[in-house]
């Protein structure tokens, strides 16, 4: 008979759970900024209203991302809220300090787009906002999973998602194709649809970005450092 955790059955199971778990506790601490974006029209002059909305969505997006990686390391440990809480404690701050210049700069993009046509802005320079804008998406989404899982200073955070928007563009092509599915989902149903599977798209996030979560272990993580406080691959020092 199989052990815990290495039955097809079990595996399933705990698979299913730990997303379950995870799916709640990241509406849970989302809340507050969906539910006023549910109270507000899809209007230009609440973009700065969807922006402070997007604000708990940072450290959330964290936590699962934190959650369910700890799954991938232990099949049988059914222990995802634990996991999930201890993520958030961890990861708030510093995913906040790349967050919230993230989301102030959509922001100012958005309102420029908005506001196109009566501040006569060329068709082209709004084409180069939307080129900007969808950069700094991607690489915000690298520079979650980054500061979710190691730990580095916020600068190198920065630079590291950086380089790997060109070194390993399939990365930024699944995270695209991520974000796409959310977008359609919210633009044919609603924002609360989306919300639905939340987890789902957190798993596929983690799965696409693998080779980038390699390379940093190879190349930036020090092997020989012990296990931080904050129970996340230690850095071994700042990047050149």
């Amino acid at each position: 008979m199989s052990a815990f955790g290495e039955g097809t059955l079990s595996r399933g199971s705990a698979l299913v759970y730990t997303l379950l778990v995870v799916e709640g506790l990241f509406l849970l601490t989302a809340a507050p900024g969906f539910a006023l974006l549910l109270l507000l029209d899809r209007d230009g002059s609440n973009v700065a209203l969807f922006a402070l909305c997007a604000v708990p969505l940072g450290p959330a997006v964290s936590a699962a991302v934190y959650a369910l990686h700890r799954r991938r390391s232990d099949l049988a440990d059914l222990h995802p809220a634990a996991a999930f809480w201890r993520g958030y404690r961890l990861n708030a701050v510093g995913v906040l300090k790349v967050w919230l210049p993230t989301v102030a700069l959509l922001a100012v993009l958005a309102v420029s787009l908005v506001n196109r046509a009566a501040s006569g802005v060329p068709l082209w320079w709004s084409a180069l906002l939307l080129v900007i804008g969808a950069a700094v998406v991607l690489w915000s989404v690298n520079a979650l999973v980054i500061a979710s899982l190691y730990v580095f200073r916020t600068g190198d955070v920065a630079r590291l998602a950086a380089y790997f928007l060109g070194h390993r563009p399939g990365v930024a092509l699944g995270s695209a194709g991520l974000l796409l599915t959310a977008g359609a989902i919210t633009v044919l149903a609603s924002e609360a649809v989306a919300l639905l599977p939340a987890s789902l798209l957190v798993g596929g996030l983690l799965l696409v970005a693998r080779p980038m979560c390699a390379e940093i272990e190879r190349r930036f993580i020090d092997r020989a450092a012990p296990a931080s406080a904050a129970d996340r691959r230690p850095a071994g020092g700042g990047l050149a």
